[in-house]
């Protein structure tokens, strides 16, 4: 017989050597707020109505709550986080103690209730389109070069094509973009993304 999505969480929260006090009062609000509890991509995801809200996750200097349309919510503690400068829809909450989530509790039940009603609402985060994202000289320069690497690139999904992009585009120096391309440009002729 198949293990419940809470089933699921208890085995997660018995195996979690870190965080594990503060991942249980998390819990214990999220519960308390009315969210279906699973568990996705290892970790616990609270969801409303089958659509993802918010998910706990621990890192070595903190855990943290990520919220997947944070970038909607109002923020009025500024307390939520941008991981990265390429996060563009989810924010983080994050915690160091359990005292702080104690002292928290109220807090982060209005900011889940927040994103509870964001996805009532139906409102949705308007992502940066591809051409929006920084294209290297070098990618460029081949694509206009290689007539069928510009033609698979154009016809993978929007998501693979910000995927090259984004990595392409973190290198430094000119050599090692030259590098990333060279090695991906069979992935892209293949139509595959980054990480297939």
């Amino acid at each position: 017989m198949a293990k419940t999505g809470a089933e699921k969480v208890d085995a997660f929260m018995e195996r979690s050597e870190t965080w594990r006090e503060e991942f249980e009062k998390l819990r214990d609000i999220l519960l308390d707020c009315q969210l279906t509890e699973e568990l996705k991509w290892g970790v616990p995801c609270y969801t409303y109505n089958g659509t993802n809200v918010v998910l706990m996750h621990g890192f070595k200097e903190y855990c943290a709550l990520l919220f997947f349309k944070g970038a909607l919510m109002a923020d009025p503690e500024g307390i939520l986080v941008i991981q990265s400068e390429n996060v563009q829809a989810t924010r983080q909450i994050r915690f160091t103690n359990v005292k702080e989530i104690v002292k928290m509790t109220r807090m982060l039940k209005a900011y889940v209730f927040e994103a509870i009603e964001i996805e009532k609402a139906g409102y949705q985060v308007q992502y940066k389109k591809t051409e929006e994202f920084n294209m290297p000289d070098e990618f460029r320069q081949k694509l206009d070069k290689l007539p069928a690497l510009k033609k698979a690139f154009e016809a993978l999904t929007p998501g693979r094509q910000r995927g090259y992009l984004l990595y392409f585009s973190a290198a430094k120096q000119a050599k090692t973009r030259m590098s990333r391309i060279e090695k991906y440009m069979e992935h892209i002729l293949d139509g595959k993304g980054l990480n297939d």
